[in-house]
């Protein structure tokens, strides 16, 4: 065994080791749906400066929901109720009492010169505020120069050289640091210990500091924006939500609290288990089938996937994201589409074997993991900048997709290219292994791959006609979108949120049965309180909601409303503007990378393919009539990625072939590449396809949308990556006129066309 190879099983074995300690010894974060969590009502108040109406309480949830984040709530679901109410459901809080205090406060800052010394008859008086600084002294303060929504950034820090302790730096937005120069400039022209050199930092109506100018600040020049902590003798615990509540924003509306509950599970045992038993069942039949394709290679794959399993859950645990239960299909299904690196791998390989005859076995799997690691390097890092401005740029669901999306990628590529790779180069070196082809699985060439070979079909012949027919699904996906509309769901219309109580027990399990058969399918169903069933639906009319009553009183007896409220959608217009610009801004750094990687030309096209994956998932919802809701949207993302991440591997081959043959026309270079690329494809899509087959036929209903979802947008995907992004990047070959790509010199070979690669065995030494 080689160095790399034993660090490689080392590394392994270490990362192993301490994932599965995560996984026995930490316990996951589960989403409302699985576990249930905090529910509290807030009521928004009027201020002196803001009505309590629509848009100012909807301003307020947005700044509630960006507090929620920054205390590390993943998946929460924030909705208005009417018009000056918001409900606020947290997954698995610790501390719902500290949660309430944090997200609940004003956090009205604003920053003061201090006027001078203040005296008990000026309380409450106009003259401007008086209060009492933090030794308890009283301070005549002038009106506010600046408040917090001038502050563009803020963090806790201890300060150990000064002796400070916990401080809260402040980082101003242009025109409030001028602002903020301008009042520590003026308060330098007082004499120092006069209280007049002081400025006080003023939050909810308390002075948390009243810092002196510093001596060195002349008259009138006052701080820089970025130089300026806030100081006060606050615990580590204090500076953090200080901080958290500065940098959240100000809320514009005064809330209060007036109702604060633990409600259920929004999913019952039964769906859960069902779900559980699919993804089990699906990822077996995935393991089975990349066993049969490459025999023994395969079943060493398949446990680098199951190893890929632990770790990203380990990861995920460990991270503390909240696991929803799409959320946990989409991390079953990853592990699918985690093959993708072992299946480039191993097709290289045989390419490798079959190509030069001379090739040994354990000289081939080397190659294999060499030619994949462009492909499995590209279109990784382009998930990856996807994931990553998703977490920075989204909010909410998306932000908790992106950080899910990139522990997937990375422990992907973990398995793949250090598990997988020590588990394989240790079997290649088998005498036994590498004598009886039959048993490796790398050293015939595969079904698809000889028929593909004997045939030859030419697929590009007349790339318009491929091109006529994507242009032709567009439109009947576009005609389904606007005849038949789409059908949004509940987080993005809003609905009806009713609460009732039964005389009889009820659980979610069988409530949602009985709702779904009276017609009433896309209710989420919870428990609320003492037995109580709250039921949020869409748009619901009294009649409706008389039938709904009447269909849980045959399961739960005499049936009695005890709440009823209209709500506003938990994806909001901002969350939704957020998700937006993130999904652009990834689109087009993922359009500048493969630029730069590859041509102008691919990048086009691999963003082509992409739009005309989204429109037709979303055309096929429309045609079907369902649900497009938050599931739907974690469903398109995956999809977004799947269809780059295949344009990539595809594209990939066709550089790296155009490169050793540059006079060759780039038809016949895509036709050889996209014919040399099918088996990857087949291999990987069937892999995802076991899992998502599993997941709607026995997930339930629960998950049936999101596997129907998937199932269209990975069938699509693989067609557009072949049948769309090629022929759209051969129309714009046409008219481009940069040179083919240069092929790259590697140390130790030539690089001409007919170069040979020196097997690693031979040092060059010759007699």
């Amino acid at each position: 065994m080689t160095r790399a190879t034993t660090v490689r099983a080392v590394l392994a074995a270490a990362v192993l080791l301490v994932s599965v300690l995560i996984t026995l010894t930490m316990s996951p974060r589960l989403g409302l749906d699985l576990q249930g969590g905090t529910r509290m009502v807030l009521q928004a108040k009027d201020s002196a400066t803001a009505k309590a109406d629509r848009e100012s309480t909807d301003r307020t949830l947005e700044v509630l929901r960006r507090r929620i984040d920054s205390l590390g709530v993943s998946e929460p679901t924030l909705t208005r109720s009417g018009e000056d109410r918001i409900i606020v459901e947290l997954p698995d809080v610790q501390d719902p009492r500290k949660a309430a205090e944090v997200i609940g406060r004003t956090a009205q800052l604003s920053f003061h010169a201090v006027r001078g010394p203040g005296t008990e008859q000026e309380k409450g008086t106009a003259a401007g505020l008086t209060l009492p600084d933090e030794e308890g002294r009283l301070l005549a303060l002038g009106q506010p120069r600046l408040t917090g929504a001038g502050v563009k950034d803020a963090g806790a820090s201890f300060d150990a050289q000064q002796g400070a302790g916990w401080t809260v730096a402040l980082d101003f937005h242009k025109d409030a640091g001028r602002d903020w120069t301008r009042l520590t400039g003026e308060a330098a022209c007082h004499p120092a210990q006069d209280e007049r050199r002081r400025v006080a930092i003023v939050l909810d109506d308390r002075v948390i500091s009243s810092p002196q100018v510093a001596p060195s600040v002349g008259c009138n020049v006052g701080l820089p924006s970025g130089s300026t902590q806030i100081t006060g003798s606050f615990g580590a615990d204090e500076a953090r939500d200080l901080a958290l509540l500065i940098k959240g924003g100000a809320l514009p509306l005064p809330v209060e609290i007036v109702e604060q509950r633990t409600v259920g599970p929004t999913l019952g045992a039964a769906a859960i288990d069902a779900s559980a038993r699919a993804a089990l069942i699906g990822a077996a039949a995935t393991a089975l089938f990349i066993t049969f394709v490459y025999r023994l290679f395969g079943a060493l794959a398949a446990t680098a996937l199951a190893a890929y399993g632990v770790i990203s859950y380990a990861a995920l645990v460990a991270l503390g994201v909240t696991l929803t239960l799409p959320g946990l299909a989409g991390f079953v299904l990853a592990i699918g589409m985690a093959v993708d690196a072992n299946v480039l791998v191993f097709e290289r390989a045989r390419e490798e074997y079959a190509e030069r005859s001379g090739r040994s076995l354990r000289s081939a799997m080397p190659a294999g993991f060499r030619n994949a690691w462009s492909a499995v390097a590209d279109s990784n890092v382009t998930t990856l900048i996807a994931a990553g401005l998703l977490f920075f740029l989204g909010s909410g669901p998306v932000k908790g997709f992106g950080v899910t999306l990139a522990i997937g990628v990375l422990a992907s590529m973990f398995s793949a290219l250090v598990i997988a790779r020590a588990l394989t180069e240790i079997a290649s070196r088998s005498r036994f292994v590498g004598d009886y082809r039959g048993v490796n699985g790398i050293a015939r060439p595969g079904r698809v791959r000889t028929w593909l070979a004997r045939r030859d079909p030419q697929l590009f012949r007349s790339p318009r006609r491929w091109l006529l027919i994507s242009t032709v699904l567009i439109a009947v996906a576009g005609l389904g979108i606007v005849v038949r509309g789409v059908d949004l769901g509940v987080e993005f219309t809003g609905g009806r949120l009713v609460e009732y109580s039964t005389s009889r027990p009820v659980d979610v399990e069988t409530a949602r049965t009985v709702l779904a058969g009276a017609g009433f399918g896309d209710a989420e169903v919870t428990t609320a309180g003492a037995g109580d069933l709250s039921v949020r639906t869409g748009d619901l009319d009294n009649h409706e909601e008389h039938a709904l009553r009447a269909a849980l009183a045959e399961a739960g007896g005499d049936t009695t409303k005890v709440r009823d409220e209209l709500i506003g959608p938990s994806l909001g217009d901002e969350l939704r503007r957020n998700a937006l610009i993130a999904l652009a801004v990834a689109v087009l750094v993922q359009l500048a990378y493969l630029a730069v990687r590859f041509r102008w030309t691919f990048a086009l096209a691999s963003v082509a393919a992409l739009v005309h994956d989204v429109i037709l998932l979303v055309g096929a919802f429309a045609w079907l009539g369902r649900t497009v809701d938050g599931i739907f949207l974690a469903a398109l993302l995956t999809v977004i990625g799947y269809s780059v991440n295949d344009s990539v591997v595809v594209f990939d081959r066709v550089r790296e072939l155009w490169a050793k043959a540059r006079r060759e026309s780039v038809t016949t270079i895509a036709n050889r590449a996209v014919l040399q690329t099918v088996p990857r494809t087949v291999n990987t899509g069937m892999g995802a396809l076991f899992i998502l087959a599993a997941l709607a036929v026995l997930g339930g209903d629960s998950l049936e949308d999101f596997a129907l979802a998937l199932l269209i947008g990975i069938c699509v995907g693989t067609y557009s990556s072949v049948m769309t992004a090629v022929p759209v990047a051969l129309t714009l070959e046409k008219r481009a006129k940069t040179p083919p790509p240069a092929r790259k010199r590697a140390s130790g070979r030539t690089s001409g066309a007919g170069a040979k690669r020196r097997d690693p065995r031979d040092n060059g030494a010759r007699v």
